[in-house]
C-alpha cells in the first residue's frame, strides 16, 4: 500500500493582521517598568525622583513604541503546514510548521496551530526564532483517536523583535480538511510479515497442487485414476486417444467484507470502539487479499446500506476501498442484518468468501443476526468474525472473593456459555465462525482467510 499517496496536502497561507487587538507588550517591557520603581525608593527621600521615574516609564513607552514600529508587518510573514506521514487511527504522527520570514528583522515567534481534539487534546504552543530574510520550521506530535473527516483550523503567531519590548499579533488561514485513515501500519505490518510468510509459500504450492482446484491449467493424456468429468472429449477426439484437463488451486476469488456499524460496534475496548477494531481488521484482509489477487468487496450498513463497493483487484480499488472504510460511522440503532444479506445475495449471485465483522446482543430469542448469516451460507463460505468482549473473559476466569462478584463471574460465564452455543449454531449451518479479541482480530482474520485459500474451501 503506497501510503505516501493518502498524505494530506501542505496548507500555506501570509499572515495577516487580526482584526482585534493586534499588538502586545513583551516581556522585557515589564522588566523596564520593574525597574523604574526603584526610583520609587528614592523618591521618599526626595520628590524630585519621581520626575525620574515618570521619566523613565516615559522612556519604556517610546522603546516599546520604537520596537514595534520596527518589527516586520504580518504580511512580509508566511506560515506553511506539512504532514509528514497519512493520518492513522491510533499512529503518532508529525505535523512541521514553516515559518517564512521576507523581512530583514530576525523574529522571535510562538504559534499556536488549532487543532481539533480529536488529533491532540491541547493546541500545540511551539516557539522559534526565525532570521531575516530565512525560514524556521518546528514539529509536534499527534495520535489521531477519531476515522473519517478532520477539519484543521488557522495558525496563530505572536512575534517579537530582538529586543523583545514589543509584540505583534497576527493569524495565518490554513485551515484544511483531511482524512484520518484506519491503522495502516498495522495493515502494513500484516502485509510485510504474513505475506512474506504463510502466502509465499501457498503461491509456490499452487504452482504443484494440481487437480485440487477447478481453474484450468492444461492438458495432457489420461491415467489411471482420472475422474471421467475431466476429459475434454474434444481435444480426446482431434487426438485420437484421452485427454484429461488439468485445474489448479483459483489465483483469483471474490472476498466480501461486511461491517456491522449498529449500535453494538459502538462499544469501546483499549480507547477504540469495535468498529474501529473492525475496520482495521477488514483494511489488513483487504490488503492481503488484494496482494494475492483476489477482488474484495465491501458492504458497511446500520439501519441501511452505508457503503457498498463492488469486487475489483489492484492498488486503485485498494485506495478507493480506504476511503471508505474511513468514512464508516457507527450508529445509534442494531443494524438491519436481513436488509444487508439481501443487499449481498443480489448483488454477489456467484459463490465467495464472506468475512462479516459483527458482534450480537444478549437476549434470550436467537439473535437476527445469526439467522441473517445462515441465510447467507447457503450459497457463499461465511466466516462469522464476533468482536469478544476482554473484561467480559476477565470477569468469567476470576475467583469470586464476595457474594456480588460471584453473582458477576456467574453472570459472564454463562453470557460466554451462550456465545459459543451461537457460534456454534452457525458451525453447524455451515459457516465458519470465532470470536476474537481486541488484539488479534487482524491476524486472526487474515490467518483464517489464507487457511480458506489453502484448503480451498470457496
Amino acid at each position: 500500500m503506497q501510503s505516501e499517496t493518502l498524505i494530506p496536502p501542505a496548507a500555506g497561507a501570509r499572515a495577516e493582521k487580526r482584526k482585534r487587538i493586534a499588538v502586545a507588550f513583551g516581556p522585557r517591557l515589564f522588566l523596564l517598568i520593574v525597574i523604574g520603581l526603584v526610583w520609587l525608593a528614592a523618591a521618599f527621600h526626595d520628590p524630585r525622583f519621581y520626575y525620574a521615574m515618570a521619566a523613565w516609564d516615559v522612556l519604556a513607552i517610546v522603546a516599546w513604541w520604537v520596537d514595534l514600529a520596527t518589527l516586520p508587518s504580518p504580511e512580509k510573514l508566511s506560515l506553511t503546514r506539512r504532514w509528514a506521514d497519512a493520518a492513522s487511527l491510533s499512529v503518532p504522527g508529525t505535523i512541521t510548521l514553516l515559518l517564512e520570514n521576507s523581512s530583514g528583522i530576525t523574529i522571535h515567534a510562538r504559534l499556536v496551530d488549532n487543532v481539533p481534539p480529536s488529533l491532540r487534546s491541547e493546541a500545540p504552543e511551539l516557539e522559534l526564532k526565525c532570521s531575516g530574510r530565512g525560514e524556521a520550521e518546528v514539529s509536534y506530535q499527534i495520535v489521531p483517536r477519531q476515522r473519517g473527516d478532520i477539519e484543521l483550523g488557522a495558525i496563530y503567531i505572536r512575534y517579537q523583535g530582538s529586543m523583545r519590548i514589543a509584540e505583534r499579533w497576527a493569524i495565518a488561514h490554513t485551515e484544511q480538511k483531511i482524512c484520518v485513515y484506519p491503522n495502516l501500519e498495522e495493515a502494513r505490518q500484516h502485509s510485510v510479515f504474513l505475506i512474506r510468510s504463510r502466502q509465499i509459500e501457498m503461491e509456490k504450492r499452487h504452482s504443484r497442487i494440481r487437480g485440487a482446484g477447478r481453474e484450468f491449467e492444461s492438458l495432457r493424456e489420461y491415467r489411471d485414476g482420472d475422474e471421467l468429468r475431466d476429459v475434454c472429449w474434444t481435444a480426446s477426439a482431434r487426438r485420437g486417444k484421452l485427454v484429461t484437463r488439468v485445474y489448479q488451486i483459483e489465483r483469483s476469488q471474490t472476498i466480501w467484507l461486511l461491517l456491522d456499524a449498529g449500535r453494538l460496534m459502538r462499544a469501546r475496548i483499549a480507547g477504540l470502539s469495535k468498529l474501529d477494531l473492525a475496520v482495521n481488521a477488514a483494511l489488513s484482509l483487504s490488503e492481503v487479499a488484494l496482494g494475492s489477487g483476489d477482488r474484495v468487496g465491501l458492504l458497511a450498513y446500520g439501519r441501511g446500506i452505508q457503503k457498498r463497493m463492488l469486487p475489483h483487484r489492484g492498488s486503485a480499488h485498494l485506495r478507493q476501498l480506504i476511503q471508505q472504510l474511513a468514512h464508516i460511522r457507527s450508529e445509534g440503532l442494531e443494524g438491519d442484518h436481513l436488509q444487508a444479506v439481501s443487499a449481498l445475495l443480489s448483488t454477489q449471485k456467484r459463490r465467495s468468501f464472506v468475512v462479516w465483522l459483527t458482534d450480537f446482543p444478549e437476549t434470550a430469542m436467537t439473535p437476527e443476526v445469526i439467522d441473517a448469516a445462515s441465510e447467507a451460507a447457503l450459497r457463499h463460505l461465511v466466516l462469522f468474525v464476533v468482536i469478544g468482549q476482554p473484561d467480559l473473559a476477565k470477569l468469567a476466569a476470576g475467583e469470586p472473593d464476595s457474594v456480588l462478584n460471584m453473582y458477576r463471574t456467574t453472570a459472564a460465564q454463562e453470557t460466554l456459555h451462550r456465545r459459543e452455543l451461537l457460534l456454534a449454531k452457525l458451525r453447524q449451518r455451515g459457516a465458519l465462525a470465532v470470536e476474537v479479541n481486541s488484539a488479534a482480530a487482524s491476524v486472526t482474520l487474515v490467518n483464517s482467510y489464507l487457511n480458506v485459500k489453502q484448503r480451498n474451501l470457496i
